[in-house]
């Protein structure tokens, strides 16, 4: 891929353009609740690394010792974890700056090392009975970050699924103002607005201040509204994409082959 095209999520050729501009909404609305919950009133940790290549190879080096121990004991759940904290770590330290936005971003590179987290993580959950709720918080931010990175609008929603099904077991093994005000905004943006609320309801009752559980309150209000624009936004793709199915069943030689391109090109 070329390096002009790297950052290109999806291809704005043809009948498409529509429906590409609608999914860069999407997006954008995604890495927006990652700059909140950064840089955010509760502090809720960092998402990404320093850039540092040298230290994503040391750390590249560590997990595949680890894997090579897995190999001789598979369902070991210490080394499960390890793995998976490891490649977060190799991943977080592999980002650069997008020129066009200079938002912070996961190379290509680290955008591997955190998929390979994520599958280690579903092993590791596969072995234990008492998840970490200090793992869980990290893969659901892991989730999350990838959701902005995603290739397709159907991976960003899932892995948006996945972030919130994560942070969950962290808010209920954990509970807190942050673990539960990070739980609400994936409810919300997954479209679960009843759950959504009831992390809410609960983060503002770990206040310690009735102005503390007005802010919080006031924040959780905006991404609930961000929530439902999202999700109002995903049913605008799928009717394009219904009108554009219907298009090519209509008139096969300018249909959907004819000149729209492929997602991820």
């Amino acid at each position: 891929m070329a390096e002009g095209e790297r950052r290109m999520v999806f291809d704005t050729r043809g009948r498409r353009k529509h429906v590409v501009r609608v999914v860069y909404a999407i997006l954008a609305l995604l890495m927006g609740a990652s700059l909140f919950l950064v840089v955010g009133p509760f502090s809720l940790g960092n998402l990404v690394g320093n850039g540092s290549t040298s230290a994503s190879k040391v750390l590249d080096e560590q997990a595949e010792r680890t894997e090579r121990k897995l190999q001789q004991d598979p369902t070991n759940e210490a080394l499960l974890l390890s793995l998976t904290r490891t490649r977060i770590a190799a991943g977080n330290a592999l980002t650069e700056v997008n020129p066009e936005t200079g938002a912070t971003v996961f190379t290509v590179e680290g955008q591997e090392e955190l998929n390979r987290a994520v599958e280690a993580w579903s092993r590791y959950l596969k072995q234990t009975k008492e998840p970490s709720p200090s793992a869980a918080l990290l893969v659901s931010r892991t989730y999350f970050g990838l959701a902005e990175t995603a290739r397709s609008l159907e991976e960003a929603l899932a892995n948006v699924k996945k972030a919130a099904a994560t942070q969950r077991i962290a808010a209920e093994a954990q509970p807190s103002i942050n673990s539960l005000t990070t739980l609400a905004i994936y409810e919300y943006y997954n479209g679960d607005f009843a759950a959504g609320d009831k992390a809410t309801k609960e983060a503002k009752a770990k206040a310690t201040t009735k102005a503390e559980a007005k802010e919080v309150g006031k924040q959780m209000t905006e991404y609930r509204t961000r929530g439902k624009q999202l999700q109002a936004q995903k049913k605008e793709v799928a009717k394009q994409e219904g009108a554009q199915r219907k298009e090519a069943l209509e008139n096969p030689l300018g249909g959907l082959a004819g000149g729209t391109g492929s997602l991820g090109e």
